[in-house]
């Protein structure tokens, strides 16, 4: 799982040992992801699906896409849609993707990049595996999440953000066992380069087997665990989770997970995509690409979209040679 590595993680900054005193939140929910597919076809991993939606606020949906060994001819995208009201957060943890938007944002992501789109008012995008990827083939893993916006951000001028993997903050634990990347938000004084309209924290982690990863979390936040691959316990009571799990937690300070000894040939390590943020704590009225306050405002969305009023396609693909678009 390549996403952003290091050849020595002694070298990186480390979190701090947190106090006896410390109230480690606890597990309230775990979920196992069903499997279904997306756009073209191409197969993922429904992470929210059974959660209540005030226990994911300010997120609304989560897609592990992925992993698959496409052969060649296979790699799959989805054709051009329309969005409203929120925001989609890509990251690439194996392949290449491609981004274009009826707004002028595009680019191309790999292995530990983002592409942070800000749908608000509306516009038209397109995600798919580059030329050469869907004639050769191979390895595609990734995640797409969705982040709600405020009601005052709903109709906002749609932005774009393209995030090298390589602008990531990177920590590690008190002894080493873990990578811990920072997408956005902040962990321990670490800022990752992710610009979010609400307060949230993004990070991939990687815990070495039988490494403990004690991770400080802010109070004000909801906190979400899922397991991209391998086993191990989350919580203090050592609740077991594997591959495809979803850990919702209840309030405190910090999250507790920890690997096991024994990990998968295939997957050598335990891999988590760690999200939290302060809940918007507004009425949600979503369907399909749209998420809104209202089912008022659904319908005037549907009715813009079919006006070509969130944008129309671009003649032309955008040359992908790296990512483009407005930085907010």
């Amino acid at each position: 799982m390549p996403a952003v590595t290091v050849d020595d993680v002694l070298v990186l900054p480390r979190l701090p040992r947190l106090d006896e005193a410390t109230d480690y939140r606890p597990v309230t929910r775990l979920i196992t992801a069903p499997s279904g597919y997306e756009g073209e076809g191409f197969p993922v991993r429904r992470a929210f699906a059974g959660v209540p939606m005030h226990e994911l606020d300010p997120f609304i949906h989560l897609d592990q896409m992925g992993e698959v060994d496409y052969a060649p001819g296979e790699p799959k995208g989805t054709s051009w849609h329309p969005h409203r009201g929120f925001e989609t957060v890509t990251y690439i943890i194996d392949g290449v993707f491609d981004h274009q938007d009826s707004h002028g944002g595009g680019g191309t992501i790999t292995n530990g990049d983002t592409q942070w789109m800000t749908a608000g008012s509306g516009l038209l995008h397109i995600e798919a595996p580059p030329e050469h990827l869907v004639t050769s083939g191979g390895l595609f893993h990734g995640l797409q999440l969705w982040v709600n916006l405020p009601r005052v951000a709903k109709m906002s001028q749609p932005k774009y953000q393209d995030i090298r993997g390589r602008e990531s903050a990177l920590l590690t634990t008190p002894d080493g066992g873990a990578l811990i990347r920072v997408i956005a938000g902040e962990i321990a004084g670490h800022r990752g380069p992710g610009s979010t309209h609400t307060p949230i924290t993004i990070t991939h982690v990687t815990l070495q087997p039988g490494a403990q990863l004690d991770l400080p979390w802010r109070a004000d936040f909801n906190a979400l665990v899922y397991v991209l691959g391998g086993r191990g316990t989350v919580g203090t009571d050592r609740r077991p989770v594997h591959t495809g799990q979803l850990a919702v937690h209840g309030p405190g300070d910090a999250l507790r997970v920890t690997a096991d000894d024994r990990q998968d040939g295939n997957t050598p390590a335990l891999d988590l995509y760690i999200m939290g943020g302060q809940p918007i704590r507004e009425p949600v009225a979503h369907y399909g690409p749209f998420v809104m306050n209202t089912r008022a405002e659904l319908i005037q969305a549907v009715e813009d979209f079919q006006a070509g009023k969130l944008g129309v396609v671009p003649a032309e693909r955008l040359p992908h040679t790296g990512g483009q678009g407005s930085r907010p």
